[in-house]
Protein backbone atom coordinates (compact mmCIF):
# COMPACT_ATOMS: atom_id res chain seq x y z
CA UNK A 1 0.00 0.00 0.00
CA UNK A 2 1.10 3.48 -0.75
CA UNK A 3 0.06 6.80 -0.05
CA UNK A 4 0.45 10.34 -1.41
CA UNK A 5 0.04 12.97 0.63
CA UNK A 6 -0.66 17.24 -1.02
CA UNK A 7 -1.38 20.32 1.27
CA UNK A 8 -3.48 22.52 0.09
CA UNK A 9 -5.02 25.82 1.55
CA UNK A 10 -8.03 26.03 -0.60
CA UNK A 11 -10.36 23.37 1.18
CA UNK A 12 -10.22 21.26 4.28
CA UNK A 13 -11.25 17.70 4.29
CA UNK A 14 -14.25 16.91 6.20
CA UNK A 15 -15.72 13.14 6.51
CA UNK A 16 -18.60 12.54 7.32
CA UNK A 17 -21.36 9.25 7.85
CA UNK A 18 -22.75 10.03 4.17
CA UNK A 19 -19.24 10.50 2.23
CA UNK A 20 -18.00 7.48 4.15
CA UNK A 21 -21.11 5.49 2.38
CA UNK A 22 -21.06 6.90 -0.59
CA UNK A 23 -17.11 6.53 -0.88
CA UNK A 24 -15.71 3.43 -2.98
CA UNK A 25 -13.09 3.49 -0.28
CA UNK A 26 -13.27 1.06 2.45
CA UNK A 27 -11.19 -0.06 5.35
CA UNK A 28 -10.18 -2.99 4.08
CA UNK A 29 -8.78 -1.82 0.40
CA UNK A 30 -7.80 1.46 1.22
CA UNK A 31 -5.97 4.05 3.74
CA UNK A 32 -4.94 7.47 4.50
CA UNK A 33 -4.20 9.68 6.44
CA UNK A 34 -4.52 12.97 7.68
CA UNK A 35 -1.60 15.43 8.97
CA UNK A 36 -1.52 18.55 10.54
CA UNK A 37 0.62 21.27 9.55
CA UNK A 38 1.92 23.75 12.16
CA UNK A 39 1.90 27.46 10.57
CA UNK A 40 4.35 29.86 11.92
CA UNK A 41 1.96 33.23 13.04
CA UNK A 42 -1.45 32.52 12.81
CA UNK A 43 -1.45 29.22 15.57
CA UNK A 44 -5.63 29.90 15.12
CA UNK A 45 -5.48 29.06 11.79
CA UNK A 46 -5.56 25.41 10.34
CA UNK A 47 -3.39 24.07 6.93
CA UNK A 48 -5.50 21.65 5.55
CA UNK A 49 -4.43 18.59 3.30
CA UNK A 50 -5.66 16.98 0.58
CA UNK A 51 -4.81 13.07 0.77
CA UNK A 52 -4.63 10.91 -2.05
CA UNK A 53 -4.40 6.81 -1.31
CA UNK A 54 -3.64 4.13 -3.70
CA UNK A 55 -5.33 0.91 -4.10
CA UNK A 56 -2.85 -1.90 -2.51
CA UNK A 57 -1.94 -4.98 -4.09
CA UNK A 58 -3.90 -7.16 -1.91
CA UNK A 59 -6.84 -5.81 -2.98
CA UNK A 60 -6.43 -5.98 -6.51
CA UNK A 61 -5.81 -9.69 -5.83
CA UNK A 62 -9.24 -9.37 -3.54
CA UNK A 63 -11.00 -8.15 -5.91
CA UNK A 64 -9.58 -10.01 -9.19
CA UNK A 65 -10.61 -13.39 -7.20
CA UNK A 66 -14.47 -12.00 -6.77
CA UNK A 67 -14.23 -11.98 -10.72
CA UNK A 68 -12.54 -15.50 -10.93
CA UNK A 69 -14.75 -16.87 -8.60
CA UNK A 70 -18.05 -15.31 -9.83
CA UNK A 71 -21.13 -17.62 -10.38
CA UNK A 72 -22.77 -16.54 -13.82
CA UNK A 73 -25.14 -19.71 -13.60
CA UNK A 74 -27.69 -17.49 -12.41
CA UNK A 75 -27.80 -15.43 -15.69
CA UNK A 76 -26.57 -17.56 -18.01
CA UNK A 77 -27.08 -21.09 -19.78
CA UNK A 78 -23.71 -20.57 -21.20
CA UNK A 79 -20.74 -22.71 -20.04
CA UNK A 80 -16.66 -22.46 -20.29
CA UNK A 81 -15.58 -25.47 -21.83
CA UNK A 82 -11.70 -26.06 -21.65
CA UNK A 83 -10.39 -28.00 -24.35
CA UNK A 84 -7.36 -30.07 -23.40
CA UNK A 85 -4.90 -31.65 -26.06
CA UNK A 86 -1.14 -33.16 -25.45
CA UNK A 87 1.54 -31.42 -27.97
CA UNK A 88 4.53 -32.15 -30.16
CA UNK A 89 7.10 -33.50 -27.33
CA UNK A 90 4.28 -35.80 -26.62
CA UNK A 91 4.25 -34.97 -22.45
CA UNK A 92 3.49 -31.02 -22.87
CA UNK A 93 0.02 -30.24 -22.44
CA UNK A 94 -2.13 -27.26 -24.01
CA UNK A 95 -5.18 -25.87 -23.67
CA UNK A 96 -7.62 -23.32 -24.18
CA UNK A 97 -11.34 -21.81 -24.24
CA UNK A 98 -14.86 -21.58 -25.93
CA UNK A 99 -18.23 -20.73 -24.79
CA UNK A 100 -20.69 -23.47 -24.94
CA UNK A 101 -24.62 -22.52 -25.46
CA UNK A 102 -25.52 -25.14 -22.28
CA UNK A 103 -24.59 -27.64 -20.19
CA UNK A 104 -23.57 -30.74 -21.40
CA UNK A 105 -23.20 -34.47 -20.10
CA UNK A 106 -21.11 -36.54 -23.08
CA UNK A 107 -18.27 -35.49 -25.55
CA UNK A 108 -20.30 -36.54 -28.30
CA UNK A 109 -22.47 -32.94 -27.94
CA UNK A 110 -19.27 -31.00 -27.98
CA UNK A 111 -17.92 -29.72 -31.28
CA UNK A 112 -15.44 -30.45 -32.92
CA UNK A 113 -12.62 -27.49 -32.95
CA UNK A 114 -9.13 -26.84 -34.36
CA UNK A 115 -5.64 -24.70 -33.34
CA UNK A 116 -2.76 -24.14 -34.75
CA UNK A 117 -0.44 -27.17 -34.87
CA UNK A 118 2.54 -25.07 -36.17
CA UNK A 119 2.76 -23.71 -33.17
CA UNK A 120 2.88 -26.46 -31.08
CA UNK A 121 5.17 -29.08 -33.58
CA UNK A 122 2.50 -31.14 -34.50
CA UNK A 123 1.98 -29.86 -38.39
CA UNK A 124 3.68 -27.51 -40.54
CA UNK A 125 3.24 -23.62 -41.29
CA UNK A 126 2.17 -24.16 -44.82
CA UNK A 127 -0.90 -26.66 -43.56
CA UNK A 128 -1.14 -26.18 -39.97
CA UNK A 129 -4.87 -26.93 -38.88
CA UNK A 130 -5.01 -29.62 -36.63
CA UNK A 131 -8.54 -30.75 -35.35
CA UNK A 132 -9.33 -31.63 -31.67
CA UNK A 133 -11.79 -34.69 -31.17
CA UNK A 134 -13.72 -34.39 -28.08
CA UNK A 135 -13.49 -37.77 -26.01
CA UNK A 136 -13.87 -37.28 -22.58
CA UNK A 137 -15.37 -34.43 -19.97
CA UNK A 138 -14.22 -33.78 -16.48
CA UNK A 139 -15.88 -30.93 -14.34
CA UNK A 140 -13.86 -27.86 -14.40
CA UNK A 141 -12.57 -27.17 -10.39
CA UNK A 142 -10.98 -23.72 -11.17
CA UNK A 143 -14.15 -22.22 -13.02
CA UNK A 144 -16.82 -24.29 -10.99
CA UNK A 145 -19.88 -24.30 -11.61
CA UNK A 146 -21.24 -26.24 -14.69
CA UNK A 147 -17.88 -25.19 -16.58
CA UNK A 148 -16.01 -28.34 -17.86
CA UNK A 149 -12.41 -29.60 -18.83
CA UNK A 150 -12.56 -31.47 -22.29
CA UNK A 151 -10.03 -34.19 -22.58
CA UNK A 152 -9.38 -34.08 -26.92
CA UNK A 153 -7.06 -36.01 -29.35
CA UNK A 154 -6.02 -34.81 -32.61
CA UNK A 155 -6.79 -35.29 -36.25
CA UNK A 156 -6.00 -34.04 -39.56
CA UNK A 157 -8.74 -32.22 -41.35
CA UNK A 158 -9.33 -35.39 -43.47
CA UNK A 159 -10.12 -37.24 -40.24
CA UNK A 160 -6.50 -39.48 -39.83
CA UNK A 161 -4.76 -39.20 -36.19
CA UNK A 162 -1.93 -37.03 -36.80
CA UNK A 163 1.31 -39.55 -35.43
CA UNK A 164 1.47 -37.62 -31.87
CA UNK A 165 -2.15 -39.12 -31.16
CA UNK A 166 -1.59 -41.84 -29.26
CA UNK A 167 -4.76 -42.38 -28.05
CA UNK A 168 -6.55 -43.46 -31.32
CA UNK A 169 -4.52 -46.84 -31.72
CA UNK A 170 -4.87 -47.25 -27.62
CA UNK A 171 -8.78 -46.97 -28.51
CA UNK A 172 -8.34 -49.39 -31.30
CA UNK A 173 -7.34 -51.87 -28.55
CA UNK A 174 -9.71 -51.01 -25.99
CA UNK A 175 -12.37 -51.86 -28.56
CA UNK A 176 -10.96 -55.18 -29.55
CA UNK A 177 -13.39 -57.61 -28.45
CA UNK A 178 -11.24 -59.93 -26.46
CA UNK A 179 -9.68 -57.04 -24.71
CA UNK A 180 -13.01 -55.84 -23.81
CA UNK A 181 -14.52 -59.11 -22.46
CA UNK A 182 -11.43 -59.61 -20.53
CA UNK A 183 -12.25 -55.90 -19.07
CA UNK A 184 -8.66 -54.56 -18.28
CA UNK A 185 -7.87 -53.04 -15.10
CA UNK A 186 -5.03 -50.52 -14.45
CA UNK A 187 -3.95 -48.42 -11.42
CA UNK A 188 -1.37 -46.03 -12.20
CA UNK A 189 1.36 -44.36 -9.85
CA UNK A 190 2.11 -41.05 -10.85
CA UNK A 191 5.26 -39.60 -9.50
CA UNK A 192 6.68 -36.35 -10.23
CA UNK A 193 9.26 -33.84 -8.63
CA UNK A 194 8.30 -30.12 -7.42
CA UNK A 195 10.95 -27.72 -8.75
CA UNK A 196 12.04 -23.70 -7.44
CA UNK A 197 11.06 -21.24 -10.07
CA UNK A 198 14.18 -19.81 -10.79
CA UNK A 199 16.78 -22.48 -10.09
CA UNK A 200 15.40 -25.73 -10.79
CA UNK A 201 16.27 -27.26 -8.16
CA UNK A 202 13.97 -28.81 -6.37
CA UNK A 203 11.37 -27.64 -3.76
CA UNK A 204 13.13 -27.36 0.22
CA UNK A 205 16.32 -28.01 -0.92
CA UNK A 206 18.89 -25.16 -0.02
CA UNK A 207 19.76 -23.72 -3.87
CA UNK A 208 22.78 -24.89 -5.18
CA UNK A 209 23.07 -27.66 -2.17
CA UNK A 210 21.53 -30.71 -1.15
CA UNK A 211 19.79 -31.54 1.94
CA UNK A 212 20.40 -34.88 4.03
CA UNK A 213 20.51 -38.63 2.67
CA UNK A 214 16.80 -40.41 1.89
CA UNK A 215 15.27 -41.96 4.72
CA UNK A 216 13.43 -39.52 6.35
CA UNK A 217 11.00 -37.99 3.97
CA UNK A 218 8.96 -40.95 2.23
CA UNK A 219 6.01 -39.97 4.19
CA UNK A 220 7.09 -37.89 6.30
CA UNK A 221 6.06 -35.02 8.42
CA UNK A 222 7.92 -32.12 9.39
CA UNK A 223 9.25 -29.07 7.84
CA UNK A 224 12.59 -30.14 7.61
CA UNK A 225 10.89 -33.35 5.52
CA UNK A 226 7.76 -32.87 3.15
CA UNK A 227 8.10 -30.09 0.79
CA UNK A 228 5.22 -29.01 -1.07
CA UNK A 229 2.39 -30.88 1.18
CA UNK A 230 -0.40 -28.29 0.01
CA UNK A 231 0.03 -28.29 -3.51
CA UNK A 232 -0.71 -32.44 -2.99
CA UNK A 233 -3.48 -31.80 -1.03
CA UNK A 234 -4.89 -29.23 -2.89
CA UNK A 235 -3.91 -31.61 -6.02
CA UNK A 236 -6.23 -34.43 -4.29
CA UNK A 237 -9.31 -32.09 -3.87
CA UNK A 238 -9.36 -30.94 -7.55
CA UNK A 239 -9.10 -34.58 -8.89
CA UNK A 240 -12.04 -35.61 -6.30
CA UNK A 241 -14.17 -32.57 -7.16
CA UNK A 242 -13.54 -33.28 -11.31
CA UNK A 243 -14.60 -36.91 -11.18
CA UNK A 244 -10.90 -38.04 -11.69
CA UNK A 245 -10.53 -41.74 -9.85
CA UNK A 246 -7.93 -40.90 -8.05
CA UNK A 247 -7.20 -42.72 -4.86
CA UNK A 248 -4.65 -41.82 -2.49
CA UNK A 249 -1.13 -39.49 -2.45
CA UNK A 250 1.93 -39.59 -0.39
CA UNK A 251 5.16 -37.78 -0.12
CA UNK A 252 8.14 -40.12 -1.77
CA UNK A 253 11.51 -40.98 -1.12
CA UNK A 254 13.54 -38.16 -2.53
CA UNK A 255 12.34 -34.79 -1.02
CA UNK A 256 10.49 -32.62 -3.24
CA UNK A 257 8.60 -35.67 -5.18
CA UNK A 258 5.37 -36.93 -4.59
CA UNK A 259 2.98 -39.49 -5.47
CA UNK A 260 -0.23 -40.11 -6.44
CA UNK A 261 -2.43 -43.04 -7.14
CA UNK A 262 -5.47 -43.14 -10.25
CA UNK A 263 -7.54 -46.24 -10.59
CA UNK A 264 -8.34 -48.74 -10.95
CA UNK A 265 -9.68 -47.66 -13.57
CA UNK A 266 -10.97 -49.77 -17.22
CA UNK A 267 -9.49 -49.88 -19.97
CA UNK A 268 -8.85 -45.55 -22.34
CA UNK A 269 -10.63 -44.77 -19.45
CA UNK A 270 -7.02 -44.87 -17.45
CA UNK A 271 -5.32 -42.22 -19.80
CA UNK A 272 -8.31 -39.89 -19.87
CA UNK A 273 -7.86 -39.62 -15.95
CA UNK A 274 -4.30 -39.49 -15.70
CA UNK A 275 -3.30 -36.85 -18.56
CA UNK A 276 -6.66 -35.07 -17.05
CA UNK A 277 -4.83 -35.25 -13.65
CA UNK A 278 -1.67 -33.90 -14.78
CA UNK A 279 -3.54 -30.99 -16.52
CA UNK A 280 -4.90 -30.03 -12.39
CA UNK A 281 -1.41 -30.99 -11.49
CA UNK A 282 0.28 -28.20 -14.30
CA UNK A 283 -2.27 -25.58 -13.14
CA UNK A 284 -2.16 -25.75 -9.43
CA UNK A 285 2.02 -25.23 -9.97
CA UNK A 286 1.26 -22.58 -12.14
CA UNK A 287 -1.02 -20.71 -9.85
CA UNK A 288 1.78 -21.18 -6.96
CA UNK A 289 4.89 -20.52 -8.69
CA UNK A 290 6.46 -23.69 -8.38
CA UNK A 291 7.62 -25.66 -11.57
CA UNK A 292 6.51 -29.43 -12.27
CA UNK A 293 8.75 -31.86 -13.93
CA UNK A 294 8.27 -35.48 -14.58
CA UNK A 295 11.85 -35.81 -15.79
CA UNK A 296 12.48 -39.40 -14.86
CA UNK A 297 15.88 -38.83 -13.05
CA UNK A 298 15.86 -34.74 -12.44
CA UNK A 299 18.80 -35.08 -10.13
CA UNK A 300 21.67 -37.08 -10.82
CA UNK A 301 23.53 -39.25 -8.20
CA UNK A 302 22.38 -41.08 -4.71
CA UNK A 303 18.24 -39.68 -5.20
CA UNK A 304 15.96 -41.70 -6.63
CA UNK A 305 14.14 -41.50 -9.90
CA UNK A 306 10.86 -40.57 -10.35
CA UNK A 307 8.69 -43.91 -12.19
CA UNK A 308 4.97 -44.50 -13.35
CA UNK A 309 4.48 -47.87 -11.60
CA UNK A 310 1.44 -49.40 -13.78
CA UNK A 311 -0.61 -52.19 -12.45
CA UNK A 312 -2.65 -54.25 -14.17
CA UNK A 313 -5.26 -57.09 -13.82
CA UNK A 314 -7.26 -58.93 -16.26
CA UNK A 315 -11.23 -60.80 -15.10
CA UNK A 316 -9.15 -63.87 -15.86
CA UNK A 317 -6.34 -62.93 -13.62
CA UNK A 318 -8.81 -61.65 -10.68
CA UNK A 319 -10.60 -65.03 -10.97
CA UNK A 320 -9.81 -68.23 -9.30
CA UNK A 321 -6.70 -69.57 -10.78
CA UNK A 322 -5.48 -65.91 -11.95
CA UNK A 323 -1.56 -66.53 -11.06
CA UNK A 324 -0.97 -68.89 -13.57
CA UNK A 325 -2.43 -66.44 -15.91
CA UNK A 326 -0.48 -64.12 -14.62
CA UNK A 327 2.86 -66.06 -15.03
CA UNK A 328 2.06 -66.13 -18.83
CA UNK A 329 1.77 -62.28 -19.00
CA UNK A 330 5.19 -61.97 -17.48
CA UNK A 331 6.39 -64.20 -19.93
CA UNK A 332 5.09 -62.59 -23.02
CA UNK A 333 6.48 -59.31 -21.34
CA UNK A 334 9.69 -60.47 -21.18
CA UNK A 335 9.54 -61.50 -24.76
CA UNK A 336 8.63 -57.91 -25.98
CA UNK A 337 10.89 -56.28 -23.23
CA UNK A 338 12.67 -54.10 -25.79
CA UNK A 339 9.29 -52.38 -27.36
CA UNK A 340 7.81 -51.60 -23.78
CA UNK A 341 11.20 -49.92 -22.56
CA UNK A 342 10.89 -48.42 -25.72
CA UNK A 343 7.88 -46.79 -25.59
CA UNK A 344 7.88 -46.02 -21.70
CA UNK A 345 9.27 -42.90 -21.06
CA UNK A 346 12.20 -41.06 -22.63
CA UNK A 347 15.47 -40.80 -20.43
CA UNK A 348 14.01 -44.15 -18.64
CA UNK A 349 17.56 -45.03 -19.33
CA UNK A 350 18.94 -42.45 -16.41
CA UNK A 351 16.59 -43.83 -13.72
CA UNK A 352 16.55 -47.80 -14.73
CA UNK A 353 19.64 -48.70 -13.43
CA UNK A 354 19.64 -51.46 -11.19
CA UNK A 355 19.60 -49.07 -8.29
CA UNK A 356 17.48 -47.00 -6.21
CA UNK A 357 14.51 -49.67 -6.18
CA UNK A 358 14.43 -50.21 -9.63
CA UNK A 359 15.61 -53.09 -12.54
CA UNK A 360 18.21 -52.86 -14.97
CA UNK A 361 16.73 -50.92 -18.38
CA UNK A 362 18.58 -54.23 -20.35
CA UNK A 363 17.52 -57.17 -18.34
CA UNK A 364 13.70 -58.43 -17.56
CA UNK A 365 13.14 -59.69 -14.42
CA UNK A 366 10.32 -60.50 -12.08
CA UNK A 367 9.54 -61.91 -8.20
CA UNK A 368 6.73 -61.89 -5.55
CA UNK A 369 7.57 -58.67 -3.66
CA UNK A 370 10.65 -57.63 -5.12
CA UNK A 371 11.00 -53.31 -6.00
CA UNK A 372 14.10 -54.19 -7.65
CA UNK A 373 12.32 -56.16 -10.76
CA UNK A 374 10.97 -55.37 -13.73
CA UNK A 375 7.32 -57.18 -12.72
CA UNK A 376 6.66 -57.54 -9.18
CA UNK A 377 3.78 -59.64 -7.93
CA UNK A 378 2.22 -58.77 -4.33
CA UNK A 379 2.54 -61.50 -1.73
CA UNK A 380 -1.48 -61.24 -1.44
CA UNK A 381 -1.32 -62.08 -5.10
CA UNK A 382 1.03 -65.29 -4.66
CA UNK A 383 -1.07 -66.47 -1.10
CA UNK A 384 -4.11 -65.75 -2.96
CA UNK A 385 -3.33 -67.25 -6.43
CA UNK A 386 -5.30 -64.68 -8.34
CA UNK A 387 -4.86 -60.93 -8.23
CA UNK A 388 -2.33 -58.44 -10.70
CA UNK A 389 0.83 -57.81 -11.68
CA UNK A 390 2.76 -54.29 -11.52
CA UNK A 391 4.99 -53.04 -13.85
CA UNK A 392 7.88 -51.24 -12.41
CA UNK A 393 9.40 -49.81 -15.52
CA UNK A 394 7.28 -47.28 -16.81
CA UNK A 395 8.86 -43.37 -16.08
CA UNK A 396 7.26 -40.88 -14.51
CA UNK A 397 6.89 -38.69 -18.21
CA UNK A 398 5.42 -41.94 -20.33
CA UNK A 399 1.84 -41.42 -22.13
CA UNK A 400 -0.36 -43.59 -20.01
CA UNK A 401 -2.21 -44.60 -23.17
CA UNK A 402 0.67 -46.05 -24.57
CA UNK A 403 1.67 -48.30 -21.56
CA UNK A 404 -1.85 -49.16 -21.05
CA UNK A 405 -2.63 -50.19 -24.58
CA UNK A 406 0.68 -52.29 -24.78
CA UNK A 407 0.09 -53.83 -21.39
CA UNK A 408 -3.50 -55.49 -22.99
CA UNK A 409 -1.72 -56.19 -26.78
CA UNK A 410 0.94 -57.86 -25.16
CA UNK A 411 -0.83 -60.28 -22.69
CA UNK A 412 -4.27 -60.24 -24.45
CA UNK A 413 -3.92 -60.17 -28.47
CA UNK A 414 0.10 -61.10 -29.10
CA UNK A 415 1.19 -65.14 -29.12
CA UNK A 416 4.49 -65.70 -29.14
CA UNK A 417 5.93 -68.84 -30.51
CA UNK A 418 6.14 -72.08 -28.53
CA UNK A 419 9.57 -72.00 -29.20
CA UNK A 420 10.09 -68.69 -27.45
CA UNK A 421 7.48 -68.98 -24.70
CA UNK A 422 9.33 -72.05 -24.06
CA UNK A 423 13.05 -70.56 -23.76
CA UNK A 424 11.31 -67.62 -21.40
CA UNK A 425 9.81 -69.68 -19.64
CA UNK A 426 13.03 -71.56 -18.67
CA UNK A 427 15.56 -68.58 -18.10
CA UNK A 428 12.76 -67.13 -15.78
CA UNK A 429 11.80 -70.32 -14.06
CA UNK A 430 8.16 -70.04 -14.81
CA UNK A 431 6.16 -72.91 -14.63
CA UNK A 432 2.89 -72.57 -17.02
Amino acid sequence: MAQIMAPTTQCQMRITKHSLNASPMTAKTWSSLLLKQKKSGNTKSLSKFRVYALKSENSTINRLENLLNLDVTPYTDKIIAEYIWIGGSGIDLRSKSRTISRPVEHPSELPKWNYDGSSTGQAPGEDSEVILYPQAIFKDPFRGGNNILVICDTYTPAGEPIPTNKRARAAEIFSNQKVINEVPWYGIEQEYTLMQTNVRWPLGWPVGGYPGPQGPYYCGVGADKSFGRDISDAHYKACLYAGINISGTNGEVMPGQWEYQVGPSVGIEAGDHIWCSRYLLERITEQTGVVLTLDPKPIEGDWNGAGCHTNYSTKSMREEGGFEVIKKAILNLSLRHKEHISAYGEGNERRLTGKHETASINTFSWGVANRGCSIRVGRDTEKQGKGYLEDRRPASNMDPYIVTSLLAETTLLWEPTLEAEALAAQKLSLKV
